[in-house]
């Protein structure tokens, strides 16, 4: 389950997407171009320290981008290259933004999802003692075809269109423009939102 905060973050995690996505090599749209939010979900850290949200978004008429985030409140040693920015949280204070693909506690969470279709964590607010639940902004679902385990460890994430994660033998692979499609391997993760209602492909393990 993921605590939300009825907070403001300075830079917004949309500025801090605008000014980096143009640097990224499966980017598309218009560099400059105003960033706007499309949909997004959440996966929960077990240990309940790293926020992890994956955000769907638009630069200007471009494609929908998938762009997974990880929130911390120190610096994550050894992952300066995944590194979007800091910002300001109201409530949390300062936060470093990462690629979540650069970030150890992403691979495991991903993998439950594609591979266990472990699903989404359910977002909630605390409300005077009381815990307001807010509906999801898309719909997953995954398969149940191997085990998340394999990537506990993880040996190297290659950046690009899908992004690579792999340990092992095994590989995940990030969808960075999600549409709808096969994938090329059984075990598959996709999403829906308003507006979309055929299911695109978010990611996928081989």
């Amino acid at each position: 389950m993921a605590l939300l905060h009825r907070a403001e973050l300075r830079p917004s995690k949309l500025d801090l997407l605008a000014a980096w996505l143009p640097g990224r090599p499966w980017f598309a749209g218009t560099s400059g171009a105003e960033v706007t939010r499309v949909a997004a979900y959440r996966f929960d850290d077990p240990a309940g320290e790293v926020g992890i949200e994956t955000i769907l978004v638009r630069a200007g008429d471009g494609p929908v981008l998938q762009v997974p985030l990880t929130y911390r409140g120190a610096p994550l040693a050894g992952a300066e290259p995944w590194l979007l920015g800091t910002t300001d949280h109201s409530a949390l204070g300062p936060r470093w933004v990462y690629d979540a693909c650069g970030d150890p506690v992403y691979p495991p969470a991903l993998a439950a999802a594609v591979l266990a279709d472990a699903g989404q964590a359910e977002e909630y607010f605390e409300v005077d003692g009381r815990r307001e639940v807010r509906a999801p902004s898309m719909m997953l679902a995954g398969t149940r075809s191997g085990s998340p385990s394999a990537f506990d460890l993880i040996d190297e994430v290659v950046d690009g269109d899908p992004t690579l994660i792999r340990a092992g033998g095994a590989e995940l692979a990030l969808v960075r423009r999600p549409a709808p499609g096969d994938a090329p391997a059984p075990a598959r993760l996709t999403g829906a939102w308003a507006g979309q209602a055929d299911p695109v492909l978010l990611a996928y393990a081989r």
